[in-house]
């Protein structure tokens, strides 16, 4: 009998604290109103975190998740600026980050993206009006930009380039001794390698450094991604590079043009601007990829040459 009744009041209790939580699910706790801006590409785990951080929900975030697992649909999050009303519930709230219309909506350009992609990425947003213009190449700063229904293409291509120049601006005024840039449109060809290069952001005043030491030297940069750049304006080669391409002469190609390439090869993040402005301080003239997604320095070619074999080991040990 004791241990029936121990059952009932575990049962009990679990009733309690289920419909304690449901109730907070479905409950509006918060003052409100609130907008939150969601990103581009944001999931339900980051957009809890997100809400948790903000306040904008009561308790945590892994609280949240775990009820939109359970009683919340599977549909993806929206990006863009959402008006949160006062006494929105948790489950209300998700369902206006899923299905609810953006008070500010956005279109991302992430770091590296060409113009040729930025354009193209313009046109097929259906609200905008007017042709999408292609931007020359490095005049657009990657971040997420809000645009408006009816909004021409133009202008919001036009807000892009200005925040590159205002970006540049300022990390222009903290240009130290150690970069070999002459001048702003200099820093972003530069940079737009260092974007290319690597996908490591702790990587990028490293590789800066070493381009720096190259262009001071009157060593050839040896780019591949400036010999691609040609052939396809910045989209995926989607191929090996062939041999002709690599001895093509065409202002661009860095193993057959000392110095900077003719212009920029991409629209390089404010972090490697940044990073060419300020390189690493470094005796490094190489690097190779290390197949952690990231590279090994050398000083001199015999070292380079080093890990080129371990490189080339790894490739043939992971069948790539």
């Amino acid at each position: 009998m004791l241990r029936r009744l121990t059952w009932l009041a575990g049962l009990a209790l679990l009733t309690a604290l289920a419909a304690t939580w449901l109730l907070w699910w479905s409950a509006g706790e918060k003052p409100g109103p609130n907008r939150v801006k969601i990103a581009e590409g944001s999931s339900l785990s980051s957009v809890a975190d997100q809400l948790a951080a903000e306040k904008l929900i009561p308790g945590t975030a892994t609280t949240f998740k775990a009820f939109a697992k359970l009683f919340g649909s599977s549909d993806p999050i929206q990006a863009g600026e959402f008006d949160l009303p006062k006494g929105a519930s948790a489950a209300r709230i998700l369902d206006i980050l899923q299905h609810g219309r953006a008070a500010v909506r956005l279109v991302t350009v992430p770091e590296g993206m060409p113009s040729i992609l930025v354009q193209e990425k313009l046109a097929a947003v259906k609200e905008l009006t007017g042709d999408a213009p292609l931007p020359a190449e490095g005049s657009v700063l990657p971040n997420s930009y809000d645009w408006q229904p009816g909004e021409s293409r133009a202008a919001v291509v036009a807000r892009m380039q200005a925040a590159m120049a205002k970006a540049l601006a300022e990390e222009w005024a903290k240009k130290g001794p150690r970069s070999v840039v002459k001048t702003p449109q200099e820093a972003i060809i530069l940079a737009s390698i260092v974007e290319k290069e690597t996908g490591k952001a702790d990587e990028r005043p490293m590789v800066a450094g070493v381009l720096s030491n190259r262009i001071r030297i009157g060593m050839a940069l040896g780019a591949d991604a400036t010999s691609i750049y040609p052939i396809t304006k910045g989209k995926p080669l989607g191929r090996m590079i062939k041999r002709s391409e690599l001895l093509a002469d065409n202002g661009y190609n860095t193993r057959t043009k000392l110095g900077l390439p003719a212009g920029p090869i991409t629209n390089p993040g404010r972090a490697s601007i940044a990073a060419v402005l300020n390189p690493a301080e470094t005796k490094a003239l190489y690097y190779v990829a290390d197949g952690s997604g990231g590279h090994a320095f050398a000083n001199t070619l015999a070292e380079h040459n080093a890990n080129v074999a371990k490189w080339r080991q790894y490739r043939k040990e992971k069948g790539i």
